[in-house]
């Protein structure tokens, strides 16, 4: 692993530089650009490394060429005007993908791919994620500078004399990725599961056997690429491997988190891309099933993807503040600009919401009892001076009493398939609309804690009336369904409803349209895409599955092994089944009532029968296992 190359920095990549790479690293046999378009999808062609080196230069310039069929752009690139470019981006690390199955017989190393982080061009514009994301990092930048000329007791009540001391302004970015890890083939048990989860068995204990091992390895790995990962851990899930009679793994179902070191947004949205096909490819080679899914098992622990996002300056003296910290860190949670940022993410999350969650996966992740988040609230901590984390909110403020230069907000709700270009871009648009409202308002620190501290009914200058934004207690104990819709508002529970939002609320998406970063095209396309993707999930992949769930019910107990009981149970789901997936003559049944809704685009319709569905689903399932326990 020594002998490999893993990363090239920023300031290698030009074509002598690069060609120079090449060249002293035979094993490396192919360049690929790696675009993400707006659906998230990250593209790959394997280009041999002699066409690169052919004419680096123009390579660098001018890229490759691909068009529509290629990538998500919906309704951008289109049928008579689909040629899309993809460029290099040189202000990123470029990183090696390795084949660990495919040794280069030359060198006896593995054979190499430089992934290149490329921008999406349609017309001469960015049309991609990432393209999305730096016109975001770069319109925070220009505005707030402007902003903290116009009103500079925003940076004055913080210790900054004036905007000239300014040198640069920091965005910072990190996210945690967990997973479920098992031996192939292997079926969830997912009572043993549920019963592991609620007793916390797995949680940071030690990892052991091949499982220790892939982790170790992709830890050494990721090292090595430079991204300088913080640590790796069991997570809630999981239960306890077995172990065959030579010794081997045999049975394993373990949930893991590995958490990394914070980069500039592009960067750390980068830096998930690959560090999710390392993981990928290190397990494998020790026999591993990866899953990134936000809700791979029923009944237990989704994978969350907590993203943490900052922001500081540098000074003329070479010092580094953090914009979010007081002045005084036990008089205060927040500076100002803190509270314009967080109050910002509140206020305008209806819209930034169909960004982080957009998938019927993610919305299964999304209920109450699991620590996912479900309700637009937040928590700062019970006291100036004592720091919390409450896991049953939305948004957290992170603080470190030692280090202001730690503070920073943790939204909860992404998982690791979500598109972080866009939630990241997203966040900074929604801050940055705080913290104008903030500072154009010129109320105290402490007018701010109690606007965000408001309840239902009272006058918010910036924040809606009916509703309530912060919360310090655990909301899924301390307030029923009902209590919680009507302080947070009720949250969409279908990928439909969450684009719906964007209309219902569409006097909000000013947030993240200012400086023209999600223009109206982009959301356009966003929509178009996530949709259809719902329709086609829904219609091939969800009601199909579910439909083979149901045919794996079947009826265990004969005459001479039954009671009354077992009967009684097994008719209940006899009648659960049919009603789910058996038409007759007068009567469709619920799947076939979704199809034919999605086919007549009624998706109001096909979103509440899908709501339907899932709590039959649930149901069947819960009644099925309860059957079997009861037969011998």
């Amino acid at each position: 692993m020594k002998e490999l190359l893993y990363v090239v920095k920023p300031n290698n990549l030009n074509e002598s530089e690069i060609a120079k790479i090449l060249l002293e690293n035979k094993n490396i046999k192919f360049v690929s650009l790696m675009g993400v378009d707006i659906g998230g999808n990250a593209t790959d062609e394997k280009i041999p490394v002699e066409i690169f080196l052919d004419d680096p230069k123009n390579f660098l310039k001018n890229g490759i060429q691909t068009d529509g069929s290629s990538v998500e752009l919906n309704e951008i690139a289109t049928l008579n005007d689909a040629k899309v470019d993809l460029l290099p981006d040189s202000n990123v690390n470029w990183y090696i993908d390795y084949n660990y199955d495919y040794i280069d017989e030359s060198t006896g190393l593995p054979v190499g791919t430089l992934k290149m982080p490329a921008f999406l061009f349609h017309n001469g514009e960015k049309v991609c994620s990432r393209g999305i994301l730096e016109k975001a990092v770069n319109n925070f930048r220009k505005s707030i500078t402007e902003l903290f000329k116009e009103y500079p007791h925003m940076i004055n009540n913080i210790g900054i004399n004036s905007v000239e001391d300014i040198e640069n302004i920091m965005l910072t970015a990190a996210t945690e990725l967990e997973l479920w890890v098992k031996t192939p083939e292997d079926k969830a048990d997912y009572e043993k599961l549920y019963v592991s989860q609620s007793l916390k068995e797995q949680y940071w204990k030690r990892t052991h056997g091949v499982i220790r091992t892939a982790l170790e390895k992709t830890l050494r790995v990721l090292q090595m690429m430079g991204v300088e990962p913080e640590m790796g851990h069991k997570e809630v899930g999981g239960i306890n491997s077995s172990v065959s009679i030579d010794g081997n793994i045999k049975h394993a179902m373990e949930q893991l988190e590995i958490d990394w070191k914070f980069s500039n947004p592009i960067q750390a949205a980068d830096n998930e891309l690959i560090i999710r096909e390392v993981v990928e490819d290190i397990f494998a080679l020790h026999g591993l099933k990866v899953n990134f899914k936000a809700k791979p098992l029923y009944g237990v622990a989704g994978n969350g993807e907590h993203t943490h996002v900052g922001v500081s300056v540098k000074l003329a003296d070479g010092s580094i503040q953090n914009l979010f910290s007081p002045k005084v860190m036990d008089k205060d949670y927040m500076s100002e600009i803190g509270y314009g940022a967080l109050m910002g993410v509140l206020r305008n999350y209806e819209v930034l919401n169909p960004i982080v969650t957009s998938s019927n996966d993610a919305f299964n992740r999304l209920v109450p009892g699991f620590e996912a988040p479900v309700c637009i609230v937040t928590s700062l901590g019970h006291s100036y001076n004592t720091p919390s984390r409450n896991r049953s909110i939305l948004i957290g403020l992170i603080r470190d009493m030692n280090n202001p230069l730690a503070t920073r907000f943790e939204l909860r709700a992404p998982n690791p398939l979500s598109n972080t270009y866009l939630v990241l871009a997203g966040l900074y648009q929604v801050m940055l609309h705080g913290i104008t409202a903030v500072a154009k308002s010129k109320l105290t620190i402490k007018e701010l804690e109690k606007e965000l501290s408001k309840d239902v009914g009272e006058d918010g200058l910036y924040l809606d009336k009916n509703r309530a934004y912060r919360d310090e207690n655990d909301v899924f104990e301390h307030y029923t369904e009902e209590e919680r819709n009507k302080r947070y508002s009720t949250p969409p529970a279908t990928v439909y409803e969450n684009i719906k939002n964007l209309e219902l609320y569409s006097h909000k998406l000013e947030s993240l349209s200012q400086g023209d970063v999600f223009m109206e095209k982009i959301i356009n396309s966003f929509k178009v895409g996530i949709l259809e993707r719902w329709c086609k999930e829904l219609t091939y992949r969800i009601i199909e599955n579910n439909t083979e769930i149901i045919r794996e019910c079947k009826k265990n107990h004969t005459p001479d092994n039954m009671d009354a009981l077992d009967e009684l149970h097994w008719n209940n789901i006899e009648s659960l089944k049919k009603y789910l997936m058996k038409n007759t003559m007068t009567k469709k049944a619920l799947f076939a009532q979704i199809k034919e809704a999605l086919e007549n685009e009624d998706y109001e319709t096909a979103s509440n029968l899908q709501l339907e569905m899932n709590a039959k689903m649930k149901e069947i399932q819960d009644r099925y296992i309860h059957y079997k326990k009861n037969l011998y």
